[in-house]
């Protein structure tokens, strides 16, 4: 005999398998995306947002920097920040083809479910929180999934009333779970974590300029060693190996959609050197610049 929570897990399977009949990604209804592909990946470079992620079906692992995280119909994962990182699906088949859900999270509306809840905000000097993980998903909050997920074939007066209801009851029971810290540091103001998004903005808008750690740390009011220390706990990178990775990604963006060459493409994100920048798009990427792009062409 099924469990309840069989049974939902067995609905959003069917629900998002309805959604999303082919391959590809799918903003199905604002802030909700719909994903289903038919096969395991290799690494795959890109960059997470605040968001919450379920998988219905299949499995996918994350890199961030030097950690690991693993999620499956069990687990969801939450994200707090944008980040580059290196995904790879783990379980995939034309006969189960993985199939998950990603629910964009607006900090606005993260706050005002704190303040409705009567949650404190984790203080200034708290330490820092990663800014990505994975817990068990429980029997509430899938029900409220599903029920998130059943909106893609309702009628856009259902949709209207009922999403920012069930959106603010998945608020509701991330804050109250286990992630609750690290959902509460996206809708804080003043903490090292924010200050922390604000480095990360910083980065993703100059990545091409020369980092100074010492400039940015004292626009946020941190040492070096402060500002380095905070950054590698959300992160899992140093500002250095975060800057790289948002280089090279743009560079390999830039190769893929415009006529250009490698050394062309090295300068424009901010390298000195095109040598250097092959050799360091080779260890991320696997090949030399052109090479890599004309595999990804070819894959399609």
């Amino acid at each position: 005999m099924k469990t309840y929570q069989e049974g939902l897990q067995n609905e959003l399977v069917e629900r998002i398998g309805r959604a999303v009949p082919d391959v590809g990604r799918f903003e199905v209804i604002k802030g909700l995306h719909l994903n289903r592909a038919q096969e395991m990946t290799g690494p795959v470079h890109s960059v997470t947002y605040p968001s919450f992620c379920v998988i219905a079906q299949g499995a996918k692992e994350i890199h961030l920097g030097e950690e690991r995280y693993r999620y499956d119909p069990y687990h969801y994962l939450l994200a707090t920040v944008e980040l580059p990182a290196v995904s790879q699906l783990v379980e995939a088949s034309p006969e189960q083809p993985y199939l998950s859900l990603r629910l964009d999270l607006d900090p606005a509306l993260v706050a005002s479910v704190m303040l409705e809840v009567g949650l404190p905000a984790p203080r200034r000097e708290t330490a820092s929180v990663r800014a990505l993980d994975v817990s068990p998903l429980d029997t509430s909050l899938l029900d409220a999934t599903v029920r998130l997920v059943r909106l893609a074939e309702a009628p856009p007066t259902e949709v209207r009333v009922l999403l920012p209801l069930i959106t603010r009851e998945i608020i509701f029971r991330l804050l109250i779970g286990e992630q609750s810290a690290r959902l509460r540091h996206i809708a804080v103001l003043g903490g090292q974590t924010d200050r922390i998004a604000r480095a990360i903005q910083r980065l993703r808008t100059d990545f091409d300029k020369p980092l100074r750690i010492e400039s940015l740390a004292q626009e946020l009011g941190m040492s070096a060693s402060g500002f380095h220390e905070h950054f590698k706990a959300v992160t899992a990178m140093s500002p250095l190996q975060f800057q790289k990775q948002l280089r090279l990604q743009e560079a390999r963006r830039l190769l893929l959609g415009e006529d250009i060459d490698a050394t062309t493409a090295a300068y424009r994100v901010g390298y000195e050197d095109a040598s250097h920048f092959s050799r360091e798009y080779k260890r991320l990427f696997g090949n030399p610049p052109m090479r890599d792009v004309e595999l990804l062409r070819a894959s399609g």
